[in-house]
């Protein structure tokens, strides 16, 4: 799977869309495209990625993804029932200086937040959500309007958010850098849990094993290694959590060969155990 860059169609009487998916739109493929987009997620479970940042998602699940961040939902169930409300829009959608205005300031610094993505968990969620239903069902095209800026404000105003891929510079790097690493993360996305090598990966980005792993390492500001073991821990995370599978099984489904290297890495990175971090959690 290869990141795709995605164009958005506009249209000359709708200066955004909003726009209702059910679960045939989560096979898309890892994409970035230069719209905004916020996405509540009405139905359905499953992994969200979002630059270099893997996560839960579910029912409720709420984020506003700034342009080019290469993203993608994957359901857990394919045949299980999903479906999401997408609101996308570009910077200049309501003219050039207008969220420059100083009334807009609040806005303004939530569109640069969101260059990390933003995940929202707070009480303003389910009330966002379901001005998304309202505004996605709203005929009046000024009434649409007004219920955007409406959600953007709220948004705006929520202390209680979580930024997911802070480290990366990938929405800030040229279009040329973006078509050459977010294949790469394609690539990770839809293997860390198999056999990843660097020299599969420099082959994909075009470059010899030594400039990737510098090339790497300047957008993500982390090495390759890093990343697959950060996508292969979160995993493992979630399984210990959501399943009573024996921890060696969790191992070997995350993508490490080795058991015991995976409880190495596993406590150096999360200082429990396997089986304490379980137990943290469930008792």
């Amino acid at each position: 799977m290869k990141a795709s860059y995605e164009v958005i169609p506009h249209s000359d009487k709708q200066s955004f869309q909003a726009r209702a998916f059910d679960a045939s739109a989560f096979k898309a493929p890892y994409h970035f495209h230069e719209e905004y987009e916020l996405t509540c997620i009405t139905k359905g479970n499953g992994k969200r990625y979002i630059g270099s940042h893997m996560e839960n998602f579910g029912p409720g699940d709420l984020v506003l993804i700034g342009p080019n961040m290469p993203h993608c939902w994957k359901l857990d169930n394919e045949e299980e029932e999903a479906g999401a409300i997408v609101i996308q829009f570009t910077n200049d959608f309501l003219g050039n200086d207008f969220f420059n205005r100083y009334e807009l300031r609040h806005i303004n610094r939530l569109f640069q937040k969101s260059r990390s993505g933003i995940s929202f968990k707070s009480t303003i969620q389910p009330i966002v959500n379901q001005g998304l239903k309202q505004l996605h069902e709203e005929e009046d095209d000024f009434k649409r309007l007004l219920m955007l800026l409406d959600v953007l404000y709220k948004l705006a105003a929520d202390t209680k958010y979580k930024l997911l891929d802070q480290d990366s510079t990938i929405a800030t790097i040229s279009i040329t850098e973006q078509k050459r690493i977010n294949p790469v993360f394609a690539y990770l996305v839809d293997n860390f849990r198999k056999q990843v090598t660097l020299e599969e990966a420099a082959g994909i980005a075009n470059m010899t094993p030594n400039a990737f792993c510098k090339f790497f390492k300047k957008i993500t500001r982390k090495t390759f290694i890093e990343t697959i073991i950060e996508y292969r821990l979160n995993y493992a995370t979630q399984q210990l959590i959501q399943t009573d599978k024996p921890v060696s099984a969790i191992a070997f489904e995350s993508g490490f060969g080795d058991v015991s290297h995976f409880y190495k890495t596993f406590k150096s990175k999360m200082q429990l155990s396997p089986l304490n971090y379980r137990k943290k959690f469930i008792h």
